[in-house]
């Protein structure tokens, strides 16, 4: 039974968020607990509508999955066109999931410092929903300037000097990014006349050859707005430094932010060019992108000594495998990279939240491994046991830099390993897929991104919990430990339940390969008609 009000439900994760940013911008930044609150009420409301609609998109409430909201009630493609997948759900759920854990890390001192953070906050989640659910590259772009906007504030939040030089940097390359945003939004309205994307779809077969080439150009200038954003190389040269600098439950939401690049393009590639006139542009660039960007954060990631560098170079890597998944063009590779872009989401954002705890300690110290083993060491008399018990702070940094690190280098048993592992099985073809020079150059860079990662992770842990000879436990907070810990078992319940959410993503992807689908839902989207009020009993 079709029930009215739920299909507001997709307007609500961009209509909450926006009321929620201008209330907060009337409470005075004395009234924190109040402010936090209401923060919090709308982070978690966010939580539970975006669990309401990846229900109903699994349980095809709406025709196929694809849920269409006409704002306005102006039929498309004229007006604005929000819809909703699969897919869009779990972004908007994985989302919404990072948020709370990076608010509630910030409640006890970095949603203090400064003002208007969580005005920012709500008016980010707002740029970030709205990315996800719009049909519409003009909008796209509206919402992706008010996602760039708040991070602008976010990123130079409790500001110094070194935050502000990586502000500064971060800036002006998002800046640039928008002026080819918006320039190959022109060449594509120009050539085409219309900027819904299923409707962009729909008239390629329409085109004539020397406009399908200056769509082309309009679409590779946007895609370099995109591509900066999810920080292939040459392009994401900012990443790591502003991830270093920027406070930590900032830069866990970044990780996220890096995500929507690749997602846009997934979308926007998939549906213009998976079949028709243009039918493969682009897929090499995307690929050789990809496996050069893999290659670069692999490096960044071997050289890097600072923490926050090297979840940066993490995050790149992340990214790079994500652009040549894409780039490959197989359906059957699509699933398990959006499986392995959840697991590596969840770990980078831990690892960055839990730096700042791990640099509380201060003095040198005995390495966990150390204490560990001198916890059991005996005395040549057994009743009197010799050892040093392990403080439960350092116990706990220990264990969660332990569990990111499994998870983002793809060690067994955690979700990152199941990740890796499927995208090597895929990528070997049980299915006829091509197993080229490409395919081999690719699993040999998963392969060294794991080894570097393995290398520079534990260089990191040796120096910090097992070069030195005292230590200090650090004083940690209940609200900073919470999130961290939530993050890594959202992780363990992914490698738990790894059949079935990779099932469900292999539901999400199979559509994107069909454009016909989108084309026909947008197509035959009702407008919802009034009666006259004379006419009304």
């Amino acid at each position: 039974m079709s029930l009215p009000w739920v299909q507001h439900l997709i307007l609500a994760p961009v209509l909450v968020p926006l009321l929620c940013g201008a209330l907060l911008i009337l409470i005075n930044e004395r009234r924190h607990e109040r402010k936090f609150l209401i923060n919090l009420v709308s982070t978690v409301s966010l939580l539970v509508i975006s669990l309401v609609l990846l229900y109903l998109s699994d349980r095809e409430y709406w025709p196929n999955g694809i849920g269409i909201y006409l704002s306005a009630n102006w039929a498309a493609p004229f007006g604005i066109v929000l819809l909703v997948d699969r897919l869009t759900a779990v972004m908007m759920l994985l989302t919404s999931v990072l948020a709370i854990a990076s608010l509630v890390f910030s409640m006890s001192r970095w949603s203090r410092i400064g003002v208007h953070f969580h005005s920012l906050f709500q008016f980010l989640l707002m740029g970030i929903n709205g990315a996800f659910l719009t049909n519409d590259l003009f909008n796209l772009f509206v919402f992706f300037e008010v996602m760039l906007a708040a991070s602008y504030g976010l990123v130079l939040h409790g500001y110094n000097t070194r935050r502000i030089r990586a502000g500064m940097q971060y800036i002006v390359v998002n800046l640039l990014a928008s002026f080819c945003f918006l320039i190959g939004v022109a060449l594509i309205y120009a050539t085409t006349g219309t900027l819904n994307m299923t409707d962009l779809a729909a008239r390629l077969d329409l085109l004539a050859a020397e406009d399908l080439v200056l769509l082309k150009i309009g679409v590779v200038i946007l895609a370099l707005a995109f591509l900066t954003k999810s920080a292939m190389w040459p392009l994401g040269f900012w990443l790591p430094t502003t991830y270093s600098a920027a406070s930590p439950p900032v830069a866990a939401m970044m990780v996220l932010m890096t995500k929507i690049g690749v997602y846009v393009l997934l979308r926007l590639w998939l549906l213009l060019f998976s079949d028709g006139p243009a039918a493969g542009f682009g897929f090499d660039l995307l690929l050789w992108g990809g496996l050069a960007t893999l290659a670069f954060g692999t490096i960044g990631l071997l050289a890097s000594q600072e923490p926050g560098r090297m979840a940066g170079y993490a995050a790149v890597i992340s990214s790079g495998t994500l652009l040549a998944a894409v780039g490959y063009g197989q359906p059957e590779l699509i699933n398990i990279a959006l499986f392995y872009m959840i697991s590596s989401t969840l770990a980078v954002a831990a690892f960055l939240l839990l730096i700042e705890l791990v640099e509380r300690i201060r003095t040198p110290g005995a390495a966990m491994l150390a204490l560990t083993m001198e916890a059991f060491a005996v005395d040549d008399k057994p009743d009197e046991p010799v050892g040093v018990p392990i403080p439960g702070a350092l116990a706990f940094l220990g264990l969660a830099f332990a569990g990111c690190a499994l998870v983002i280098t793809g060690l067994p048993p955690l979700s990152g390993f199941v990740a890796k592992f499927g995208l090597m099985h895929t990528l070997l073809n049980p299915q006829g897929m091509s197993t080229g020079m490409v395919t081999w150059l690719l699993l040999t860079l998963i392969v060294l991104s794991g080894l570097a990662g393995i290398i520079s992770l534990m260089r990191f842990g040796v120096r910090t919990f097992w070069a030195t000879k005292h230590t200090t436990a650090p004083h940690l907070q209940r609200s900073e430990v919470a999130p961290i810990t939530a993050l890594l078992l959202l992780c363990v319940l992914l490698t738990a339940q790894a059949g079935p959410t990779v099932a469900y993503l292999e539901r999400s992807a199979e559509p994107l390969h069909q454009p016909g689908l989108y084309i026909e839902r947008i197509e035959s989207a009702p407008v919802i008609t009034q009666e006259p009020l004379g006419e009304r009993t």
